[in-house]
């Protein structure tokens, strides 16, 4: 960062602010006194009968107090103003402390400041606001970094174990240690896969298209329609075109995401997965249903956390998982400016439920948000 040249704190500029107004003030009232009283004034030696005041006495008793005046009113406007700007930019120091603490890696501080609201309070309160929200970001990030350091380690240890075991015992089948970490470098691929995935729907850096989610939720049901086959699974689609703004490719991911955790985690045998989308007002609607064992209702809110897997997972090695689908659906939909609804169903299994604005939704809000930064830039412009 560079160093800023030393200046003028905003205290003193408010102080030499106020104490030029008084002054200046004071020099307005000297004029419109000399202009409108003194002019007036006889410039005779000596007033009538000798005794009345002339301009000359005037001047000479008025200019020595009116510069005591001046000289009062400057000092009180320093004064007075370095008291009363303390005052009032006591809020900024503390908003200034909170985010030098904040800069020092402590997140955990809050200002609170109380009284009434003003521009301050509002400055505090939003300031309060970013610090929850970055504090919640880093520990999840903290934790994300966590979970996603110890999941590739365990795959790499693996192939190291392997590795050592078939150098130690030349006698070790080599095809079956081939495809034993033929299994785990896949398993560590698709985790890092995985990552850069969450990692670019988080970041919301895409371009953005006109994409049907019936089509989608086709294309991904055909595509794991052989795993469901193998499973004993039916799979049905159903609904109508639901048209939402977005990627293709992550949208795409969403659905397949959806539709492989509702296989996997589904009965043993004859089980079922229904995929349907639908338009709702202003929102397309896609909803993933499975059967499946009953899940508790505290496990649901975590099975959009990074790294959480359900009870009893039924797992092959060709679709582990990686414990990242329903967090990447999550993100997805969030940077869609959408929302992830997961429902227990009674008889067991879950019910996913995705909502997305339309594109007409999303471009009448884009032009209402253009119209308002149009009108704030209005003013300016015109002053300008």
């Amino acid at each position: 960062m560079d160093r800023r040249r030393p200046g003028l704190s905003a205290r003193l500029k408010l102080t030499l602010s106020y104490a030029g107004f008084l002054a200046v003030a004071g020099t307005l009232l000297l004029a419109v006194v000399w202009v409108f009283i003194l002019r007036y004034v006889p410039d005779s030696p000596k007033g009538l009968l000798g005794i009345a005041p002339n301009r000359y006495l005037l001047v000479r008793t008025f200019v020595p107090a009116a510069a005591l005046a001046m000289g009062f009113l400057l000092l009180f406007g320093l004064v007075g103003g370095w008291l009363l700007a303390g005052r009032m930019l006591a809020p900024l120091t503390r908003i200034t402390e909170a985010a030098r603490t904040a800069g020092n890696g402590s997140l955990s501080h809050r200002i609170r400041m109380q009284g009434r609201q003003d521009e301050f309070r509002e400055l505090s309160d939003a300031f309060d606001s970013m610090l929850e929200q970055l504090e919640s970001h880093v520990a999840e990030q903290q934790r994300f970094a966590a979970n996603a350091s110890h999941e590739l380690r365990t795959p790499l240890a693996i192939s190291r174990t392997l590795l050592d075991v078939a150098r130690k015992d030349p006698t070790q089948d080599r095809d079956a240690l081939i495809e034993r970490l033929h299994a785990v470098n896949t398993r560590a691929i698709g985790l890092t896969e995985a990552l850069l995935l969450l990692s670019r729907s988080d970041r919301g850096t895409f371009t953005r298209e006109s994409i049907d989610l019936s089509l989608v939720a086709e294309e991904a049901t055909e595509t794991l329609l052989p795993l469901a086959e193998q499973r004993g699974i039916t799979l049905d689609v159903t609904g109508g075109p639901a048209r939402t703004s977005g990627s293709a490719e992550l949208l795409l991911r969403m659905v397949t995401n959806l539709v492989q955790n509702a296989i996997v985690h589904n009965l043993p045998t004859g089980g079922t997965v229904t995929v349907h989308t639908e338009t709702q007002g202003d929102t397309s609607v896609l909803r993933v249903e499975n059967t499946g064992r009953r899940l508790p209702p505290e496990l649901v809110p975590t099975l959009t956390e990074p790294f959480q897997r359900g009870t009893d997972r039924a797992r092959t090695d060709e679709h582990a998982g990686v414990g990242l689908g329903l967090a990447i659906v999550h993100s997805i939909a969030r940077a869609h400016d959408g929302t992830l609804t997961l429902t227990p169903r009674d008889p067991g299994g879950l019910l996913t439920t995705v909502r997305l604005p339309q594109q007409v939704r999303r471009d009448r809000l884009l032009r209402r948000r253009a119209g308002a930064e149009g009108e704030a830039r209005q003013p300016a412009l015109s002053h300008g």
